[in-house]
């Protein structure tokens, strides 16, 4: 369910790899809150990162601040204009998994 509020909005400008972006108007990335992604250079990597480019690249985002990480990161939970849950759909691609210690099991696959 999409919030009513949000504490950041924006577009996306660079897809950094499967869980983190920028977006224009915020000086630090964006690690999407809830997800996790293989690192580029792993198994798997390559591919959640062009899922994340292909669902976010160019389009405007919603985000609700849910903690900042320990690199300086907004750990954002964000959604796309149409609803969807930027996690939830990266999740269901397959190309990446819930970060189950960290979610609480928000997204039910824990």
């Amino acid at each position: 369910m999409t919030p009513s509020r949000f504490d950041f909005a924006g577009q996306v400008t660079r897809v950094v790899d499967g869980d983190t972006f920028w977006i224009s108007g915020e000086r630090t990335r964006i690690r999407v809150w809830g997800l996790d992604a293989p690192e580029i250079g792993r198994t798997g990597g390559s591919a959640a990162t062009a899922q994340l480019a292909g669902l976010v690249s160019g389009r405007s985002v919603q985000c609700r601040m849910r903690d900042v990480d320990r690199y300086g990161r907004i750990v954002g939970q964000c959604w796309l204009p149409d609803g969807r849950d930027i996690a939830a759909a990266m999740i269901a691609s397959g190309t990446a998994r819930e970060y189950c210690r960290f979610s609480g099991n928000y997204y039910g696959t824990c």
